[in-house]
């Protein structure tokens, strides 16, 4: 049985801002706790490459894997997945923004499948997925809020 996750959150801003701050993939690192790096590494249209890389987890393993994201600014959505699939058999993303009075609802859907063997098992991942995406959500919901405030701007 393959996993599932979707999680969303308002963030009190404007599209533009919660957009342009959720995509610019290099400043991840900051925007995102858990990635220690994010490197570009080559652009086909719309379509961006890059790699991520995780702060170590609590057994020292560090992960890293490739992605291919592509955004439409005019949908309000991404599509992304991973390259390298490592642990994950596929692993395929979708980012949704949606205008609500007040803010941006941004939402996130991951489908995947591990494989056989992988460090656990798709109800595992799901579990991990859906804290960790609730958390790291907060946490861009915060810096953006932040950003919006202190540029003066609101929904």
């Amino acid at each position: 049985m393959a996993g599932h996750t979707d999680n969303s959150i308002v963030i009190k801003a404007p599209f533009d801002l919660v957009w342009d701050m959720t995509n610019d993939i290099e400043s991840w690192p900051v925007l995102f706790s858990e990635y220690a790096e994010a490197e570009v590494t080559g652009r086909n249209g719309d379509a961006v490459m890059f790699r991520l890389t995780m702060h170590p987890d609590p057994e020292g393993r560090v992960w890293s894997w490739v992605s291919e994201r592509v955004p439409s600014r005019d949908e309000k959505m991404v599509r992304a997945r991973r390259v390298e699939t490592g642990a994950f058999k596929y692993m395929h993303l979708f980012w949704e923004y949606t205008e609500v009075d007040g803010g941006v609802r941004l939402r996130w859907v991951q489908d995947f499948e591990l494989r056989a063997g992988a460090h656990t098992d798709d109800a595992g991942m799901t579990e991990h997925l859906n804290r960790t995406t609730r958390h790291q959500q907060a946490r861009i919901k915060e810096a953006v809020e932040k950003a919006a405030a202190d540029r003066g701007l609101s929904a």
